[in-house]
């Protein structure tokens, strides 16, 4: 299992132990100090920002979500606040395996969706669908009833579904059959655990019991990228983050990310952005420093 190295890793349903779901409404004018420290999230969450503003940074990227809006946050994000006013939102956050099955095979487009990170609500009518699904998920939560948990997977599936339609991913129109989907789920996933460790589509096909060219086109069908570009480009992601938010030489972030030398990172991460890890952490760095200031 891989390390989530020197950034914490939060916990967003910390206060009910053990659950894959929680809701929660908030309202004020400051935010937990965790908050304000570059973190990640155990697993996904949306807010639906009501009222006030956000600045934040993800990733390397800074947003600005003004009310009302969505945002969005997938596990290994990296999520800082940077400035806040007076806010009001609906908080909803669920684990890897609470949804996906369910919605992967509705929503092709779920990387896309949650890599826009701030997405406006522009209308009204849009704005009352996704109070009227967090509302009936605020009462299913908070009661002891049959069913409660295939209930609440269903209303969240119907809140990302309308989530989704105001953004600009646009969903893939490739359908795919049950086994296909089950091994885009499953490469999502090990790819997920794994990337940092196993970075052939060889390894991938051998632990799914596929051959790597089954594994490839299947890949490609759903995505438009091969499996090796997605195992790469994670690695990429990864390096960068460390590279922005750690505090560690490229030398160990080379180490850390299980490449063989230095050198070898070095061409790996110029071959894939066009810039050097040490011109990537300067000119990002300093991009982000100017604009919060």
């Amino acid at each position: 299992m891989r390390n989530m190295v020197s950034i914490p890793v939060l916990d967003m349903t910390e206060c009910i132990p053990d659950s894959d779901f929680i809701i929660k409404s908030t309202e004020s004018i400051e935010v937990p100090h965790r908050f304000k420290q570059p973190h990640r999230i155990s697993g996904y969450k949306i807010a639906l920002l009501l009222e006030g503003e956000i600045i934040c940074h993800t990733d390397f990227k800074k947003y600005t979500a003004t009310a009302p809006a969505l945002l969005f946050l997938s596990p290994d994000q990296v999520y800082q606040h940077v400035s806040y006013s007076y806010h009001k939102m609906i908080h909803v956050a669920f684990s890897k395996d609470f949804l996906l099955n369910e919605t992967k095979g509705t929503l092709t487009c779920w990387e896309c969706i949650f890599g826009q990170v701030v997405i406006p609500v522009k209308d009204e009518d849009s704005l009352n669908e996704l109070k009227t699904y967090a509302s009936l998920m605020q009462q299913e939560f908070v009661r002891l009833r049959h069913q409660k948990d295939l209930v609440i997977r269903n209303l969240l599936n119907a809140f990302i579904i309308a989530a989704a339609r105001l953004g600009t991913c646009k969903t893939n129109a490739v359908r795919l059959d049950s086994s296909q989907n089950k091994i885009v789920q499953q490469f999502k996933s090990l790819t997920d655990e794994h990337f940092l460790n196993r970075t052939q589509v060889t390894e991938y096909a051998e632990m799914m019991y596929i051959t790597p060219g089954y594994l490839n086109d299947t890949i490609k069908t759903a995505t438009g990228r091969t499996a090796k570009q997605i195992i790469d480009e994670k690695r990429i992601v990864e390096a960068k983050r460390l590279l922005f938010w750690g505090e560690h030489s490229v030398k160990e972030i080379a180490n850390l990310l299980n490449f063989d030398d230095d050198s070898y990172f070095n061409r790996f991460f110029k071959k894939h952005t066009g810039r050097t890890p040490a011109l990537f952490q300067r000119v990002v760095k300093d991009t982000i420093t100017t604009a919060v200031s």
